[in-house]
């Protein structure tokens, strides 16, 4: 199973009731033997451009385990899938973002010890004076 992200733009008009086009996607997802890790609600957006007529979409991003070959079956369904306005799917960089991750505790790692240098200095001048 391999591990892909998928920006789902739902119609607008599911803002209040988007209930029921998560479910109908997350059917879609489960009927394809997908197993969703993680979601993530960005709420309504304003588009870049328009689509089939819309000015604004709900974002949803979708964290999801699928076997490769049942991809391209996701991808016919939510092209018919009345709810969603348009979708992309993705699989992440997972070198890169274990490699961000790194780099984001080795900078909170320095800046504790310039944190903890700076309050040492403070006090040995402040025993100075």
């Amino acid at each position: 199973m391999n591990e892909y992200e998928i920006a789902v733009l739902y119609h607008p008009d599911l803002e209040v009731d988007l209930e029921k086009g998560s479910k109908r996607v997350e059917k879609i997802f489960a009927d394809n033997g997908a197993k969703i890790t993680n979601s993530d609600n960005w709420g309504k957006r304003k588009l870049a451009y328009t689509i089939k007529g819309e000015d604004h979409a709900v974002y949803v991003i979708y964290t999801v385990q699928i076997p490769g070959a049942n991809v391209a079956k996701i991808e016919q369904t939510l092209n018919i899938t009345d709810e969603v306005i348009r979708f992309l799917i993705t699989r992440p960089d997972l070198k890169a973002i274990a490699k961000a991750e790194a780099l984001k505790v080795l900078k909170a790692k320095k800046a504790a010890e310039r944190g903890d240098a700076d309050k040492e200095d403070e006090e040995e001048s402040d025993s100075e004076e």
